[in-house]
């Protein structure tokens, strides 16, 4: 996972990003080694030479410094994702780009590191915001594709917008969360080709 400290995840304290980073890098090196669970605010504290005291004063609890860390993983999936949409000319292709980008990128990011999965499985179960506004800006993405797509004369338009996109996002929803994509491996090669061409076709104008 990535060590880039991002600002979608709760922060707080002196503006010093590199202790932030600093602490955000000790702490993912803790929570490969130990595990989520078992990594202590006091174990981070010892690897960075700070105090608990003075890590506190950048980061609120163990959860937020385990927010920062999910924020940084999930930007790197949604940029892969974007990346892959905007290599695309038409929607239709976006549509399935998009459908085989968030499998991809999900799959290697959350299968990685056994032991940094069980952040974001925290993350997924307890709603966690970084968690959150990633789902948000995935659904804002989809929409701007089928708008596009709508607008093309690619897909239909009888069907409400925002019910055309959650239906489709809850297609997507098991290759987005870490608790449902460990239970689909046994689909990760066929499945983005065949729900998009599902999907696809339930869209045709």
């Amino acid at each position: 996972m990535s060590k880039t400290v991002t600002s979608s995840a709760p922060a707080r304290g002196p503006a010093d990003h590199d202790v932030r980073t600093q602490i955000v890098a000790a702490a993912t090196e803790h929570f490969s080694r130990y595990g989520y669970e078992k990594t202590t605010v006091s174990d981070l504290a010892r690897a960075v030479g700070f105090s608990k005291a003075y890590i506190y004063k950048f980061f609120e609890s163990k959860q937020a410094i385990g927010e920062m860390i999910c924020a940084n993983c999930l930007c790197q999936i949604e940029a892969e994702i974007r990346a892959a949409v905007d290599e695309a000319d038409h929607p239709p292709e976006k549509l399935r780009r998009m459908f085989k980008s968030v499998v991809e990128a999900s799959l290697r990011l959350f299968s990685q590191d056994r032991k940094l999965y069980e952040i974001a499985a925290s993350a997924a179960t307890e709603r966690w915001e970084a968690t959150l506004a990633y789902e948000e800006r995935i659904r804002e993405l989809l929409q701007g594709i089928l708008q596009e797509g709508r607008q093309a004369g690619d897909f239909e338009r009888k069907t409400p917008l925002d019910e055309t996109v959650m239906a489709i996002y809850l297609v997507m929803r098991p290759y987005l969360n870490p608790l449902l994509l460990q239970n689909g491996f046994d689909y990760i090669d066929e499945a983005p080709g065949q729900l998009s061409s599902l999907v696809l076709r339930s869209l045709s104008p």
